[in-house]
Protein backbone atom coordinates (compact mmCIF):
# COMPACT_ATOMS: atom_id res chain seq x y z
CA UNK A 1 0.00 0.00 0.00
CA UNK A 2 -1.94 -0.21 1.35
CA UNK A 3 -1.24 1.51 0.64
CA UNK A 4 4.17 4.74 -1.72
CA UNK A 5 3.91 1.08 -0.62
CA UNK A 6 7.63 1.52 -2.30
CA UNK A 7 8.29 -1.41 -2.55
CA UNK A 8 8.58 -5.01 -3.07
CA UNK A 9 7.24 -5.54 -6.32
CA UNK A 10 9.84 -2.36 -7.87
CA UNK A 11 12.33 -5.26 -7.09
CA UNK A 12 10.33 -8.40 -7.83
CA UNK A 13 8.34 -7.19 -10.97
CA UNK A 14 8.72 -3.76 -12.56
CA UNK A 15 7.85 -0.30 -12.06
CA UNK A 16 4.39 -0.36 -12.71
CA UNK A 17 3.39 -2.93 -10.00
CA UNK A 18 5.44 -0.70 -7.75
CA UNK A 19 3.02 1.64 -7.91
CA UNK A 20 0.31 -0.29 -7.67
CA UNK A 21 1.51 -1.77 -4.01
CA UNK A 22 2.53 1.54 -3.20
CA UNK A 23 -0.35 3.30 -1.24
CA UNK A 24 -1.87 1.38 1.67
CA UNK A 25 -5.18 1.63 1.61
CA UNK A 26 -6.53 2.55 4.89
CA UNK A 27 -7.86 2.98 8.19
CA UNK A 28 -10.93 6.12 8.51
CA UNK A 29 -10.64 7.53 12.20
CA UNK A 30 -14.22 7.38 13.69
CA UNK A 31 -14.43 11.43 14.16
CA UNK A 32 -17.71 11.03 12.33
CA UNK A 33 -21.20 12.11 14.30
CA UNK A 34 -24.87 10.19 13.27
CA UNK A 35 -26.13 13.77 12.80
CA UNK A 36 -23.10 14.44 10.31
CA UNK A 37 -23.64 15.50 6.73
CA UNK A 38 -21.04 15.32 3.77
CA UNK A 39 -19.80 18.57 1.94
CA UNK A 40 -17.45 16.07 -0.01
CA UNK A 41 -14.85 13.47 -1.02
CA UNK A 42 -10.78 14.08 -1.22
CA UNK A 43 -9.04 11.87 -2.85
CA UNK A 44 -5.18 11.84 -3.07
CA UNK A 45 -3.71 10.63 -6.19
CA UNK A 46 0.14 9.62 -5.59
CA UNK A 47 1.07 10.36 -8.87
CA UNK A 48 3.97 8.84 -10.74
CA UNK A 49 6.93 7.94 -8.81
CA UNK A 50 10.06 10.71 -8.69
CA UNK A 51 7.84 12.68 -10.88
CA UNK A 52 6.52 15.02 -8.13
CA UNK A 53 2.63 14.92 -9.64
CA UNK A 54 0.81 14.42 -6.60
CA UNK A 55 -2.56 15.90 -6.59
CA UNK A 56 -5.56 15.85 -4.30
CA UNK A 57 -8.84 15.92 -5.94
CA UNK A 58 -11.85 17.12 -4.62
CA UNK A 59 -15.59 16.70 -5.43
CA UNK A 60 -18.28 18.86 -3.88
CA UNK A 61 -21.23 16.76 -3.26
CA UNK A 62 -23.81 19.60 -3.59
CA UNK A 63 -22.51 21.62 -6.75
CA UNK A 64 -21.37 18.37 -8.17
CA UNK A 65 -18.23 20.04 -9.51
CA UNK A 66 -14.91 18.50 -9.59
CA UNK A 67 -11.46 20.10 -8.43
CA UNK A 68 -8.36 18.28 -10.27
CA UNK A 69 -5.95 20.08 -8.29
CA UNK A 70 -7.51 21.83 -5.22
CA UNK A 71 -4.19 21.48 -2.96
CA UNK A 72 -2.42 23.58 -5.65
CA UNK A 73 -5.45 25.77 -5.78
CA UNK A 74 -5.55 26.35 -2.44
CA UNK A 75 -2.10 27.34 -1.46
CA UNK A 76 -0.94 29.59 -4.37
CA UNK A 77 0.06 26.71 -6.75
CA UNK A 78 2.64 25.04 -4.88
CA UNK A 79 2.60 21.21 -5.43
CA UNK A 80 1.99 18.79 -3.18
CA UNK A 81 5.06 16.66 -4.00
CA UNK A 82 6.25 13.08 -4.49
CA UNK A 83 4.09 9.98 -3.94
CA UNK A 84 1.08 10.95 -1.70
CA UNK A 85 0.82 7.90 0.45
CA UNK A 86 -1.90 8.55 2.70
CA UNK A 87 -4.72 11.36 3.85
CA UNK A 88 -7.08 11.48 6.82
CA UNK A 89 -9.28 14.13 8.41
CA UNK A 90 -9.12 14.33 12.42
CA UNK A 91 -11.30 17.20 13.68
CA UNK A 92 -11.06 20.90 11.32
CA UNK A 93 -7.45 19.63 10.17
CA UNK A 94 -6.67 16.78 7.12
CA UNK A 95 -3.22 15.64 7.12
CA UNK A 96 -1.76 14.26 3.92
CA UNK A 97 1.28 12.07 4.17
CA UNK A 98 3.77 12.44 1.11
CA UNK A 99 5.96 10.14 1.07
CA UNK A 100 8.94 10.60 -1.54
CA UNK A 101 9.28 14.32 -0.31
CA UNK A 102 9.52 13.32 3.31
CA UNK A 103 6.73 15.97 4.32
CA UNK A 104 3.39 15.54 6.56
CA UNK A 105 0.79 18.15 5.04
CA UNK A 106 -1.45 19.58 7.66
CA UNK A 107 -4.32 21.62 6.09
CA UNK A 108 -7.80 23.20 6.93
CA UNK A 109 -9.82 20.15 6.18
CA UNK A 110 -12.27 22.36 4.33
CA UNK A 111 -10.11 25.17 2.67
CA UNK A 112 -6.79 23.08 1.60
CA UNK A 113 -5.12 25.25 2.91
CA UNK A 114 -1.48 24.65 4.78
CA UNK A 115 -1.54 25.26 8.52
CA UNK A 116 1.63 23.34 8.68
CA UNK A 117 4.73 21.28 6.83
CA UNK A 118 6.53 18.63 9.29
CA UNK A 119 9.37 16.60 7.75
CA UNK A 120 9.22 12.96 8.47
CA UNK A 121 11.68 11.05 6.86
CA UNK A 122 9.66 8.13 4.14
CA UNK A 123 6.76 8.90 5.90
CA UNK A 124 3.75 6.37 4.79
CA UNK A 125 0.35 6.18 7.16
CA UNK A 126 -1.12 7.80 9.91
CA UNK A 127 -3.88 7.15 12.48
CA UNK A 128 -5.52 9.05 15.87
CA UNK A 129 -5.84 8.19 18.87
CA UNK A 130 -7.39 11.18 21.58
CA UNK A 131 -5.82 13.88 20.24
CA UNK A 132 -2.48 12.46 18.65
CA UNK A 133 -1.84 11.76 15.12
CA UNK A 134 0.20 8.60 15.13
CA UNK A 135 2.54 7.98 11.75
CA UNK A 136 4.68 5.70 10.56
CA UNK A 137 8.35 6.35 9.21
CA UNK A 138 10.44 3.75 7.04
CA UNK A 139 12.86 4.47 9.50
CA UNK A 140 11.20 2.02 11.38
CA UNK A 141 9.17 4.07 14.15
CA UNK A 142 6.09 5.77 14.95
CA UNK A 143 6.08 9.60 15.32
CA UNK A 144 3.43 10.59 17.67
CA UNK A 145 2.48 14.47 16.87
CA UNK A 146 0.30 16.40 19.12
CA UNK A 147 -2.49 17.23 16.95
CA UNK A 148 -3.15 21.34 18.74
CA UNK A 149 0.57 22.26 18.44
CA UNK A 150 1.58 19.71 15.13
CA UNK A 151 4.91 19.42 16.85
CA UNK A 152 6.21 15.43 16.94
CA UNK A 153 7.17 14.78 21.03
CA UNK A 154 7.81 11.25 20.40
CA UNK A 155 8.90 8.76 18.59
CA UNK A 156 7.99 4.59 19.17
CA UNK A 157 10.36 2.17 17.91
CA UNK A 158 8.79 -0.50 16.07
CA UNK A 159 10.12 -3.62 13.34
CA UNK A 160 11.78 -2.96 10.13
CA UNK A 161 9.41 -0.65 7.33
CA UNK A 162 6.28 -0.10 9.09
CA UNK A 163 3.21 0.82 6.70
CA UNK A 164 -0.11 0.50 7.88
CA UNK A 165 -1.60 1.52 11.10
CA UNK A 166 -5.12 1.23 12.66
CA UNK A 167 -5.98 1.88 16.44
CA UNK A 168 -8.66 -1.14 17.73
CA UNK A 169 -9.59 -1.57 21.13
CA UNK A 170 -7.37 1.34 22.47
CA UNK A 171 -4.15 -0.25 20.89
CA UNK A 172 -2.60 0.41 18.20
CA UNK A 173 -1.39 -1.98 15.15
CA UNK A 174 1.26 -1.40 13.02
CA UNK A 175 2.12 -3.67 10.12
CA UNK A 176 6.17 -4.25 9.79
CA UNK A 177 6.29 -4.73 6.33
CA UNK A 178 10.06 -5.19 5.91
CA UNK A 179 10.26 -2.79 2.74
CA UNK A 180 13.00 -3.27 0.03
CA UNK A 181 14.62 -6.10 2.09
CA UNK A 182 13.42 -8.40 -0.91
CA UNK A 183 13.72 -12.38 -0.03
CA UNK A 184 13.85 -10.75 4.09
CA UNK A 185 10.42 -9.77 4.60
CA UNK A 186 9.09 -9.11 8.63
CA UNK A 187 6.71 -11.14 9.82
CA UNK A 188 5.22 -9.10 12.85
CA UNK A 189 2.64 -6.56 13.61
CA UNK A 190 3.66 -4.46 16.64
CA UNK A 191 1.25 -3.68 19.38
CA UNK A 192 1.61 -0.17 20.99
CA UNK A 193 0.17 0.52 24.08
CA UNK A 194 -1.62 3.89 24.03
CA UNK A 195 -1.46 5.22 27.33
CA UNK A 196 2.48 4.43 27.39
CA UNK A 197 3.49 4.86 23.83
CA UNK A 198 5.14 1.72 24.04
CA UNK A 199 5.17 -1.21 22.16
CA UNK A 200 3.93 -4.14 24.18
CA UNK A 201 4.21 -7.08 21.45
CA UNK A 202 5.22 -8.20 18.32
CA UNK A 203 2.36 -10.97 16.84
CA UNK A 204 3.81 -13.28 14.09
CA UNK A 205 1.87 -12.76 10.72
CA UNK A 206 2.78 -13.71 7.16
CA UNK A 207 5.61 -12.13 5.53
CA UNK A 208 5.14 -8.49 4.57
CA UNK A 209 2.50 -6.95 6.13
CA UNK A 210 1.13 -4.05 4.70
CA UNK A 211 -2.30 -3.05 4.93
CA UNK A 212 -5.26 -3.07 8.50
CA UNK A 213 -8.03 -2.75 8.75
CA UNK A 214 -10.86 -2.92 11.83
CA UNK A 215 -14.35 -4.37 13.05
CA UNK A 216 -16.90 -3.64 15.49
CA UNK A 217 -16.28 -7.14 16.64
CA UNK A 218 -12.64 -7.71 17.94
CA UNK A 219 -11.12 -8.30 14.92
CA UNK A 220 -8.10 -6.77 13.36
CA UNK A 221 -7.18 -8.17 9.43
CA UNK A 222 -3.65 -8.32 8.32
CA UNK A 223 -2.73 -8.16 4.28
CA UNK A 224 0.47 -9.44 3.52
CA UNK A 225 2.23 -10.21 0.45
CA UNK A 226 4.49 -13.05 1.20
CA UNK A 227 7.91 -13.39 -0.18
CA UNK A 228 6.78 -13.43 -4.40
CA UNK A 229 8.12 -16.86 -4.00
CA UNK A 230 7.48 -19.56 -1.56
CA UNK A 231 5.58 -17.94 0.76
CA UNK A 232 1.72 -16.39 -0.47
CA UNK A 233 -0.04 -13.35 0.72
CA UNK A 234 -3.09 -14.19 2.91
CA UNK A 235 -5.16 -12.39 5.32
CA UNK A 236 -4.37 -12.87 9.34
CA UNK A 237 -6.98 -11.92 11.83
CA UNK A 238 -6.11 -11.20 15.15
CA UNK A 239 -7.94 -10.97 18.36
CA UNK A 240 -7.88 -7.30 19.68
CA UNK A 241 -8.43 -8.45 23.33
CA UNK A 242 -5.83 -11.11 23.39
CA UNK A 243 -3.16 -9.88 20.64
CA UNK A 244 -3.50 -13.64 19.40
CA UNK A 245 -3.58 -15.00 15.76
CA UNK A 246 -6.83 -16.56 15.53
CA UNK A 247 -7.03 -16.91 11.50
CA UNK A 248 -5.69 -17.11 8.78
CA UNK A 249 -7.02 -16.83 4.84
CA UNK A 250 -5.53 -17.90 1.73
CA UNK A 251 -7.77 -15.79 -0.41
CA UNK A 252 -6.08 -14.92 -3.98
CA UNK A 253 -4.63 -11.84 -3.63
CA UNK A 254 -3.77 -8.36 -6.29
CA UNK A 255 -1.00 -6.75 -5.91
CA UNK A 256 -2.89 -3.62 -5.16
CA UNK A 257 -4.23 -4.09 -1.43
CA UNK A 258 -6.31 -2.03 -0.21
CA UNK A 259 -8.46 -3.30 2.60
CA UNK A 260 -11.68 -1.87 4.23
CA UNK A 261 -13.98 -2.81 7.27
CA UNK A 262 -17.34 -1.17 7.33
CA UNK A 263 -20.48 -2.52 9.95
CA UNK A 264 -20.80 -6.39 9.38
CA UNK A 265 -18.47 -6.61 6.04
CA UNK A 266 -14.69 -6.22 4.91
CA UNK A 267 -13.74 -5.75 1.48
CA UNK A 268 -10.43 -6.54 0.14
CA UNK A 269 -9.30 -6.90 -3.86
CA UNK A 270 -8.19 -10.09 -5.37
CA UNK A 271 -5.87 -11.55 -7.81
CA UNK A 272 -9.02 -11.18 -10.50
CA UNK A 273 -9.45 -7.33 -9.56
CA UNK A 274 -12.74 -8.00 -8.01
CA UNK A 275 -13.97 -6.71 -4.64
CA UNK A 276 -14.41 -9.60 -2.18
CA UNK A 277 -16.42 -9.59 0.78
CA UNK A 278 -15.83 -11.47 4.26
CA UNK A 279 -18.63 -11.36 7.13
CA UNK A 280 -16.88 -9.81 10.32
CA UNK A 281 -19.48 -11.51 12.42
CA UNK A 282 -19.85 -14.76 11.07
CA UNK A 283 -15.97 -14.95 10.35
CA UNK A 284 -17.03 -16.17 6.56
CA UNK A 285 -16.59 -15.25 3.20
CA UNK A 286 -19.76 -13.42 1.74
CA UNK A 287 -19.44 -12.68 -1.66
CA UNK A 288 -16.61 -12.79 -4.55
CA UNK A 289 -17.39 -9.65 -6.01
CA UNK A 290 -19.16 -6.56 -4.19
CA UNK A 291 -20.01 -5.10 -7.39
CA UNK A 292 -23.67 -6.55 -8.63
CA UNK A 293 -24.34 -4.64 -11.71
CA UNK A 294 -21.94 -5.70 -13.98
CA UNK A 295 -19.05 -2.58 -13.46
CA UNK A 296 -15.50 -3.35 -14.12
CA UNK A 297 -12.88 -1.99 -12.39
CA UNK A 298 -9.26 -2.49 -14.58
CA UNK A 299 -6.86 -1.97 -12.20
CA UNK A 300 -8.29 -1.70 -8.00
CA UNK A 301 -6.23 0.78 -6.28
CA UNK A 302 -7.85 1.65 -3.38
CA UNK A 303 -11.28 1.32 -0.75
CA UNK A 304 -12.99 3.43 1.13
CA UNK A 305 -16.34 3.09 2.83
CA UNK A 306 -18.83 5.85 4.13
CA UNK A 307 -20.26 5.12 7.35
CA UNK A 308 -22.81 7.71 7.03
CA UNK A 309 -24.14 6.22 4.44
CA UNK A 310 -22.94 2.92 3.59
CA UNK A 311 -21.55 3.91 -0.24
CA UNK A 312 -17.90 1.66 -1.13
CA UNK A 313 -15.91 3.66 -3.12
CA UNK A 314 -13.50 1.99 -5.30
CA UNK A 315 -10.45 3.57 -7.18
CA UNK A 316 -9.64 2.77 -10.82
CA UNK A 317 -5.82 3.14 -11.70
CA UNK A 318 -6.11 1.99 -14.98
CA UNK A 319 -2.52 1.96 -16.38
CA UNK A 320 -0.29 3.41 -13.58
CA UNK A 321 -0.06 6.41 -15.72
CA UNK A 322 -3.15 8.34 -17.06
CA UNK A 323 -5.74 9.58 -14.88
CA UNK A 324 -7.25 7.35 -12.80
CA UNK A 325 -11.58 6.90 -12.37
CA UNK A 326 -13.50 6.82 -8.67
CA UNK A 327 -16.56 4.80 -8.44
CA UNK A 328 -19.69 5.24 -5.96
CA UNK A 329 -21.05 2.31 -5.30
CA UNK A 330 -24.57 1.93 -3.25
CA UNK A 331 -24.55 -0.71 -0.34
CA UNK A 332 -26.03 -3.19 -2.88
CA UNK A 333 -22.77 -3.16 -5.06
CA UNK A 334 -24.95 -0.73 -7.51
CA UNK A 335 -22.57 2.17 -9.03
CA UNK A 336 -23.91 5.55 -8.48
CA UNK A 337 -21.59 7.83 -10.05
CA UNK A 338 -17.92 7.82 -11.53
CA UNK A 339 -15.89 10.81 -11.46
CA UNK A 340 -12.34 11.35 -13.32
CA UNK A 341 -9.32 11.81 -10.30
CA UNK A 342 -5.17 11.76 -10.82
CA UNK A 343 -2.86 8.85 -11.54
CA UNK A 344 -2.78 6.38 -9.29
CA UNK A 345 -5.45 7.55 -6.91
CA UNK A 346 -4.82 5.78 -3.61
CA UNK A 347 -6.69 7.24 -0.61
CA UNK A 348 -10.13 8.79 0.25
CA UNK A 349 -11.35 11.25 2.85
CA UNK A 350 -14.53 12.09 3.33
CA UNK A 351 -14.92 16.18 4.40
CA UNK A 352 -17.94 17.13 6.60
CA UNK A 353 -20.15 20.46 6.35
Amino acid sequence: MKQIKLSYLLIAIAFVTVLASCHKDKIIPKTDTPTATRAGLYVLNQGVFQSNNSTLTYYDYTTKQLTADFFSSANGGSKLGDTGNDIEIYGSKMYIIVNNSDRVDVVNAKTGKVIKQNSLHQCRSVAFYKGNAFITSYDGNVAVMDTTSLTINKYITVGRNPEQLVVSNDKLYVANSGGLSFGNPDKTVSVIDLTSLTETKKIPVTADPVSLAADGYGNVYVISLGDFASIKAGITIIDNKTDIVKSQLAPALGYNIPIVAQGDFVYYVTADNKIAVYNAKTQTAAQTNFITDGTVITTPYALAADALTGEIFVTDAKDYASNGTLYAFDKTGKLEYSITVGINPGKIAFVNK
